[in-house]
């Protein structure tokens, strides 16, 4: 068959129409976590990726298997991660109260990755979710990589200057980041050497561009940090490495692609930059109690009409009508941001000199060796992010990064819904709501049980995003969850898994209002 043809065959919700690179596989010899030694992954039905939906249906394919509710938490549990912001004296005296985070799997391995780490020569804390397609090693290269980018970003002139004359002298290097990993969040060892030569390369062009005494802006250092990573992702695929597994590791990260979505936190103001359809939605609480959701990113898609006409107008007119088809990046790609993916950025010359001097590996993947249809006028694809500002407020309870797959599968205003919920308790004082649905007097005696029942099964969840990410895989017509379907949903064998849902990451951040008020009020005065 052409490679065309197999390339269409996928299905219509897929990130890419392409098989990736080889899977990344989690080898123990291949990678190891800088600050964790990796615990053995917990199995997982849950594996392939095909094609996401909004629609739980019950039907004949999803009635192979039963989980039990120890079984079904298992399951969720398995990367749950929470951290809280240490106290002095008693006090936190943080803008940010601690933050929890999950992901469940839907590919295998999973494609989507997660960071978390506090900034120690500057003030803040980043966060970070980051959606994989194409195969999970361009993912992995920016939960390792990007945090650092934006750290030395935000480094005074004076700083980097002392950074960079501790490695002349063989110096040791202060730590610029405390990482907040789930043990299964691992860092790659031999490509340690190769990120920091390119991450030094960047700081000592920061101090020829900067002056003594100068301080950064956080938009400016986001914007700069995006951008040069994906430049030297695609810089380190041209040049390749004499080590063989480096070779092959610098093309798999650049043929690949992820999209990112990162929050900065410092005091009350709120950066967030996004570069694809990874999203962030900040949960406001209104004076009666209840939550409303605030979007703090736009999905880069064919849904956002300006994101659409700004590929456009970036080729000529005799390519509007196949620059974007289908809804996607030349009929492909469903993202219109993201790092990695080479093969919509590069030149077709360059592509074939690289693939021509690569390792065998590569030639014989069909994805590498395709040429995207109607690819006159690269690049096509960009990872330079939207950035937002936002100043947060003590209504501002709490924010929600996730990955599309959350997205997917429940509108943003039922999202906060769940978490505000979840952390106030206030869902047992709202009336018992069914929508346009006709239910039975004995669906309703139901329903209501179910709804007594909810705050001892809120204690099942020890983390939000757990809880969360219960709600996304198990929730009903009713906004409520059946255990019979999420167990369904859980236990569907790999070659049906990715044809119901995707890989799901959520982050949710808790904000301290009463350190956020009194920042506005030192502010105002």
């Amino acid at each position: 068959m052409p490679v065309t043809s197999q390339l269409l065959r996928g299905l219509p919700r897929a990130k890419v129409f392409a098989s990736g690179l080889v899977p990344c596989q989690h080898n123990q010899s291949l990678f190891f976590p800088a600050t964790h030694r990796r615990a053995p992954r917990q199995t997982s039905p849950i594996l392939e990726k095909q094609q996401p939906s909004r629609s739980y249906q019950s039907s004949s394919v999803l009635c192979s298997y039963n989980l039990t509710p120890p079984q079904v938490n298992s399951i969720l549990k398995a990367n749950e991660y929470s951290f809280k912001v240490p106290e002095f004296d008693g006090k936190n005296v943080s803008s940010v109260l601690g933050f929890e985070s999950n992901q469940l799997p839907a590919n295998a391995p999973i494609e989507d990755r997660r960071s978390a780490a506090t900034c120690l020569q500057t003030r803040g804390m980043l966060l970070g979710v980051f959606d994989g397609h194409a195969g999970c090693a361009c993912a992995q290269a920016l939960c390792e990589r990007l945090f650092y980018y934006i750290a030395v970003s935000l480094l005074p002139h004076d700083t980097l200057c002392e950074l960079e004359a501790a490695v002349e002298a063989g110096r040791p290097l202060s730590p610029i980041l405390q990482w907040h990993k789930h043990p299964n969040d691992y860092f790659s060892r031999e490509a340690q050497k190769l990120y920091f030569n390119s991450l030094r390369t960047y700081w000592q062009e920061l101090i020829d561009l900067t002056s003594p005494g100068e301080i950064p802006e956080t938009r400016e250092a986001l914007l700069n940090a995006f951008k040069r990573l994906d430049s030297d992702i695609s810089l380190e695929a041209q040049v390749g490495d004499p080590n063989a597994f480096l070779h092959y590791w610098v093309l798999r990260v650049a043929f690949s692609g992820a999209t990112a979505c990162v929050a900065h936190i410092d005091g009350h103001d709120l950066f967030i930059a996004n570069a694809g359809d990874a999203r962030a939605v900040l949960g406001v609480q209104e004076e009666d109690g209840s939550f409303t959701a605030h979007t703090l990113s736009n999905d880069h898609s064919a849904q956002n009409e300006s994101e659409v006409a700004r590929i456009r107008s970036e080729h000529p007119p005799s390519e509007r009508k196949t620059v974007i088809r289908q809804d996607r990046l030349l009929g492909l790609l469903m993202p219109f941001r993201a790092f990695g993916d080479v093969k919509f950025k590069w030149s077709i010359e360059l592509q074939k000199r690289v693939l021509e001097s690569g390792p065998d590996q590569l030639h014989e993947n069909e994805h590498t060796k395709f040429i995207p249809p109607n690819y006159h006028t690269p690049p096509y694809l960009t990872a330079e992010p939207e950035i937002t500002h936002h100043r947060l407020r003590p209504q501002d309870r709490f924010m929600v990064i996730g990955s599309d797959g959350l997205w997917e599968t429940l509108h943003r205003q039922e999202v906060v819904r769940i978490v505000g919920e979840y952390l106030t308790g206030v869902h047992q004082c709202q009336p018992l709501k069914v929508g346009g649905y006709k239910v039975t007097l004995g669906q309703m005696q139901g329903l209501l049980e179910e709804r007594k029942t909810r705050m001892s099964s809120a204690f099942e969840d020890q983390n939000s995003a757990t809880h969360l990410m219960r709600h996304a895989v198990g929730n009903n017509e009713f906004g409520t969850v059946d255990h019979e379907r999420l167990s369904k949903m859980l236990s569907l064998p790999e070659e049906l898994a990715r044809m119901y849902r995707d890989d799901i990451t959520i982050i949710i951040t808790q904000f301290n209002p009463h350190v956020i008020g009194a920042q506005r009020q030192e502010g105002q005065t």
